[in-house]
């Protein structure tokens, strides 16, 4: 975008709430890009403890207004009153959106990182994952039916088609990297011991039981194995039971939250990183591990995963639960396919930067902006890529 562009952004949490992940880093990133191009954007989330209501930080301002769902609420109200105060607007949908459309004839872009099919049994009970999926699969689509959709990796793109979104509205815009220098790390060095990081949100779906079920399994060949979870969450109890009862409390550290420099120091010392989430949109994860040289293994099935982790290249990809656990064996046991890996990881990881992301982004909004108000989304081509 040429001129200055006034973006408006919903996103259901900001970086810095408790329960932040990979889809608050990803805008954080890229809204970092957009200001230092000259674009005036604003981020409309919820509050949380701690955090004011209203902000002006990283040359953006943030507007926190209501709580989980009433988010929604105030949201509309926000827009519905904002006439003339924004060019464009990007609607972060996790699992459920804005609603934007409804509320405005201000340009919208539908950000989804990945579809939610398989997560709504994990958090919720029967009855609400239903009206969840059903909110997210038909209502969704129905309500942005001609405007444009942007997300972070084909597969996701590949399982939106069916919900109804047509595939020409779609852009892909991958998601980048903090630390594009390769020799960051140099002085870390890997553990002399065999070590395995998680790095995540502790909650159901990420299916960190299964990294405690790897401890438990391969420490008999590796007596010394540490494995070392980083991240907070409602989850972190249930996890710290389980791993009493597998027997691998004395090997797994819970670090809670770290700041960059330790995040980044653990994933170089460590000799694998594990990805055992249902469901991952790019897995932004994968690469931070990567420039470390330090391989990811994964599930196949998660989505996301099939274009960040190169199977076989990069890490290796499950395709069921005693797939995952020979992997995380093999990488242990082979020093020299664990490195070669690590070293491919390293120049994949190198293909991507926050600025091609952020540049893939405005190049998306500008789309939407000169379209009007969004109903000519057939004479865009798709952005296919921010990969370098």
């Amino acid at each position: 975008m040429v001129t200055r562009v006034r973006v408006l952004i919903f996103t259901w949490r900001d970086a810095g709430h408790p329960e932040a992940g990979g889809s608050e880093t990803y805008v954080e990133r890229v809204c970092d890009v957009l200001v230092e191009l000259g674009h005036e954007i604003t981020i409309f989330t919820a509050g949380y403890d701690g955090a004011s209501r209203s902000e002006q930080r990283a040359g953006r301002t943030y507007l926190r207004r209501g709580g989980r769902y009433s988010v929604y609420v105030m949201a509309a109200a926000h827009l519905f009153a904002a006439r003339g105060r924004y060019d464009v607007v990007l609607d972060v949908q996790n699992g459920v959106p804005f609603w934007t459309p409804l509320w405005t004839r201000i340009p919208t872009v539908n950000l989804v990182h990945h579809v939610h099919r398989e997560q709504w049994p994990e958090v919720f009970g029967p009855v609400s994952s239903r009206i969840g999926w059903w909110l997210e699969s038909r209502a969704a689509p129905k309500v942005y039916s001609g405007r444009d959709y942007v997300t972070v990796s084909d597969a996701t793109r590949q399982e939106l088609v069916p919900l109804g979104i047509r595939a020409e509205q779609i852009s892909v815009v991958h998601g980048g990297n903090d630390l594009p220098d390769k020799d960051g790390d140099a002085a870390i060095g890997k553990s002399a011991y065999p070590s395995m990081v998680v790095l995540g949100r502790l909650v159901p779906h990420k299916r960190v039981e299964l990294a405690l079920e790897a401890v438990a399994l391969h420490r008999a060949a590796h007596p010394e194995l540490r494995l070392t979870i980083v991240g907070h969450g409602y989850w972190e109890a249930d996890l710290k039971s389980r791993a009493r009862d597998l027997g691998v409390s004395d090997a797994v550290r819970f670090t809670g939250f770290v700041s960059e420099d330790v995040k980044h120091s653990l994933l170089a010392e460590s000799w694998l990183q594990l990805l055992p989430s249902v469901k991952e949109g790019w897995g932004l994860v994968v690469l931070e591990a990567g420039l470390h040289g330090t391989p990811t293994v994964a599930f196949r099935a998660a989505g996301g995963t099939t274009e960040s982790v190169l199977d076989l290249a990069t890490g290796l990809l499950a395709d069921n639960d005693t797939d995952f656990l020979n992997h995380v064996g093999l990488l242990l046991a082979d020093q020299e396919l664990r490195e070669e890996l690590g070293r491919a990881a390293r120049d994949h990881a190198h293909k991507f930067s926050w600025q091609d992301t952020a540049k893939g982004i405005e190049k998306v909004l500008d789309l939407a902006r000169l379209a009007g108000v969004n109903g000519s989304s057939d004479s865009r081509s798709a952005v296919t890529s921010s990969r370098t």
